[in-house]
């Protein structure tokens, strides 16, 4: 045969109409369908990426192939998760008479726009979301929905980021005019159809409807076993026997950014695998080796008593947890940043008369995770401390220790009764009394409420100020303010009084600031004033930020932190060594003099010589541990680099250079420490012999 002799015009006309009906199977139209979502997902990313490029740093033409496939992974696990039920009811084995029915086309349409319409929430969402704390939503934040103000305030985030609202009824109009292209699907191999009739009986069991009810047969489990794979492999990211379910810090092997791992993740895949996280404690050393390495376990006995030891003994404590006060907003911490006075003039003020920590950093990225760290310096890793089950347990934090020593013990939190889960955790770490928004509605009304989140700060002062008066003394009191918080507002009539600032918490910030400067002049002439340790320290930075060194590691941790005496018994001193939230309890049990052993992750640091400044963060899905001259990136396992603080986007490692082996071990040892005290909910110091 010669080429000239084919009909090519009608091998092309027969080709066309095989390939018009495969696109018009079920199996065609359920993978268009879901290559719908893909395309949803990656255009969710790139505005995920063009909201938060200042956060995640410039991408290079060599890492996008590899952050593409780090991204295609999980997004398969989250289509695999959330379209579960839509994958089962399209491998039904059903005749076309039935899938092209009205009910069934409704049935299919209803079971696959849901879980769409969360996917695209989830991850728009998030687009909002890392910004406040770099880092993709997870299931604890579901925990933040048990609020009253939670409609109102997802209102509120509507709102102010209309644009992605309109971006999200956009891509949902998107996606169900493409879902109409299989509107009417066609089967390669369609079942059989059973004729009753005596004649169709027989005709059933001749070889030619046998035969087509093989092939129906063998299709459809070819389908279901294609499916059952690609399930499969979407949850484990892989179909060989070393994968398994991938977790939140596989997004780190398509990147060594923890940034750009967040830009690879997706939710619900995020939200997902975090609902039910199971503690695994590393072995890394022996239990005869790691107290040598780093141990929680505090005693007198080993302290080398400092003159700032006991400088402070039956003093009042009171403590501030600040809103985002990031370090940036202080002109007296970060002058360089201004050409004024700063945000913080009040606080400046008395960071002048105090005992400045100009190192501070937080020990997480969101609220929940500071009150643990600064009552109890115990910080959170892979989850939120203060939601795990494991934090409902005896233990003996700074509230209670002092409890028991006859101190009147008090939270202030101008939410409402319960926002958040601070006042169930205040009453684990022995805080007796709460005071919050109902508390303060019951005796001065409504008319202060912001809004959005509770009481304004300066009225809310106020009003502590008025019950500190009226409490027994000694006391323990702590704090957290509220207004410097999105959705950014001030009371109207300040609005024309502060300083507006260069982004939105400026204003905020200062708001805050000057609450408490009015109640540190309207009670400074108070006795219990007087007989107060002032203890201000930030829950995270903010949001908002301006400096560079802000959006990088470790500065986007780089918090407020300083005591004050009002009565000059701790003198005024800048300590320039690493501290974070988890070494305020210990630093404050040393000043008042404590003689009793306890339990803290931190360090006393005037105290403990032989406790050297050290703190490991958990920054997304891996950690940085901060040594006094460098900053050591860590998986969780091992070091991944060693930079200098100024080496903000981490370009030069120098590892060489310094003593990362010292580092690795004490990052190590702390979360081999961490989870066998958490797995055991044991909070008390291993009993000497």
């Amino acid at each position: 045969m010669r080429i000239s002799d084919i009909d090519i015009k009608g091998c092309a006309s027969t080709l066309y109409g095989v390939g018009r009906r495969l696109i018009r199977t079920r199996f065609a139209i359920t993978a268009w369908r879901i290559l719908m979502i893909y395309l949803a997902m990656q255009i969710c990313r790139t505005v995920f990426y063009y909201y938060n490029q200042d956060l995640i740093g410039d991408i290079e033409a060599r890492e996008i192939w590899q952050l593409f496939k780090g991204s295609i992974l999980f997004d398969n696990a989250s289509i695999v998760y959330s379209m579960a039920l839509y994958f089962i009811v399209t491998c039904l084995p059903v005749s076309e008479r039935i899938w092209n029915s009205k009910w069934y086309r409704i049935t299919t349409f209803v079971i696959y726009i849901i879980p769409v319409a969360l996917i695209l929430t989830a991850n728009l969402g998030d687009t909002v979301y890392y910004h406040y704390t770099q880092k993709r939503c997870t299931a604890e934040e579901i925990f933040f929905a048990d609020n009253a103000n939670t409609t109102q305030l997802i209102f509120h985030f509507m709102a102010d980021n209309w644009h992605l609202v309109i971006l999200f009824a956009a891509l949902i109009a998107a996606i169900v005019y493409g879902y109409r292209i299989g509107y009417r699907a066609k089967d390669i191999a369609p079942m059989p159809q059973h004729d009753a009739s005596k004649q169709g009986r027989e005709a059933w069991l001749n070889r030619r409807y046998m035969g087509r009810t093989a092939l129906f047969a063998i299709v459809r489990l070819a389908i279901i076993a294609l499916m059952a794979l690609y399930s499969i492999y979407g949850v484990r990211g892989g179909l060989t026997r070393m994968t398994r379910p991938i977790t939140l810090s596989n997004s780190m092997l398509y990147t060594v950014s923890p940034d750009k791992a967040n830009l690879i993740l997706s939710n619900p895949f995020c939200i997902i695998r975090t609902m039910k996280q199971h503690i695994v404690v590393p072995n890394f050393f022996s239990e005869e080796e790691i107290d040598d390495i780093y141990s929680p376990s505090h005693y007198p006995e080993d302290m080398v008593p400092s003159e700032m030891y006991g400088r402070c003994k039956g003093y009042n404590v009171m403590i501030f947890i600040l809103e985002s006060f990031s370090a940036e907003h202080s002109a007296y911490l970060m002058p360089e940043e201004h050409t004024g006075k700063g945000y913080t003039p009040n606080l400046d003020k008395l960071m002048q008369q105090g005992l400045v920590f100009d190192r501070c950093y937080a020990n997480g990225h969101t609220s929940i995770a500071a009150p643990p760290a600064i009552w109890s310096s115990t910080p959170s890793y892979e989850s939120s401390f203060m939601l795990m089950p494991e934090s409902i347990a005896e233990c003996r934090p700074l509230p209670k220790m002092l409890a028991d020593k006859g101190y009147k013990t008090a939270f202030f939190c101008g939410s409402e009764h319960g926002s958040m889960g601070f006042g169930a955790y205040a009453h684990i770490a022995g805080i007796e009394e709460l005071y919050s928004m109902d508390t303060y509605e019951e005796r001065r009304g409504d008319k202060d409420f912001d809004g959005a989140w509770g009481i304004w700060d300066e009225p809310f002062m106020d009003y502590m100020g008025e019950v500190l008066g009226k409490t027994q003394e000694p006391f323990f009191a702590s704090i957290f303010t509220l207004t410097s918080h999105h959705p950014f507002n001030v009371p109207d009539h300040a609005r024309g009084e502060l300083p507006k600032g260069t982004t939105l918490n400026h204003q905020p910030i200062a708001y805050t600031d000057r609450a408490i400067g009015r109640f540190m002049d309207k009670y400074k002439g108070e006795e219990w004033f007087q007989n107060t340790l002032f203890v201000f320290v930030a829950d995270h930075v903010s949001s908002e930020r301006m400096a560079q060194r802000t959006l990088h590691l470790p500065g986007c941790f780089h918090i407020v932190g300083f005591m004050y005496t009002p009565n000059g018994a701790i003198e005024p001193q800048r300590y320039n060594h690493i501290v974070s939230q988890v070494d305020i309890m210990p630093t404050v049990l040393g000043i008042m003099g404590n003689d009793e052993p306890y339990f803290a992750i931190g360090r006393d640091i005037f105290n403990e010589p032989h406790r050297e400044p050290f703190t490991l963060i958990r920054t997304g899905y891996s950690y940085t541990a901060l040594m006094d001259d460098f900053v050591m990136d860590f998986s969780g396992t091992a070091a991944l680099g060693a930079y200098a603080y100024d080496d903000l986007k981490h370009t030069r490692d120098i590892s060489s250079e310094v003593d990362v082996e010292r580092a690795d071990s004490l990052a190590k040892a702390t979360l081999q420490q961490y989870y066998t005290h958490v797995s055991k909910r044991d909070y008390f110091p291993k009993k000497r012999e």
